[in-house]
């Protein structure tokens, strides 16, 4: 985990195969996790709202980020095929899978249904 990220409870922490267990599968709150690339048009697009959303969620969900080409195990266990992909952790188990560029209420408002 990036930990200049991890003491700031509104930043977006940067996670890898290596921290996922222990960063998203047994943490106590929920988790929104952006599986992204650096050439993906598209995840540059949505980076203000994943920024936007840990500012608003800080301290309640974790919002988290993970370079699919960096941590390839970990891309391969959750079947991430296309990306942008959010995928929301609640108890360790997948809650919700939102592909592609959407609209930031619509994230919020799916967010909000798993607290």
């Amino acid at each position: 985990m990036n930990q200049e990220n991890s003491t700031v409870s509104n930043a977006v922490v940067h996670l890898d195969d290596d921290d996922f267990e222990t960063s998203v599968i047994q943490s106590k709150q929920p988790v929104l996790v952006d599986f992204w690339a650096d050439w993906c048009q598209p995840c540059h697009a949505m980076a203000p709202t994943i920024e936007a959303l840990a500012g608003e969620y800080g301290g309640r969900v974790l919002i988290a980020k993970l370079d699919v080409d960096a941590n390839p195990m970990t891309t391969h266990k959750y079947g991430i095929r296309g990306i942008p992909a959010l995928l929301l952790f609640k108890d360790g188990q997948v809650e919700q899978r939102i592909v592609g560029v959407r609209p930031k209420e619509e994230i919020a408002r799916i967010i909000e249904n798993n607290l």
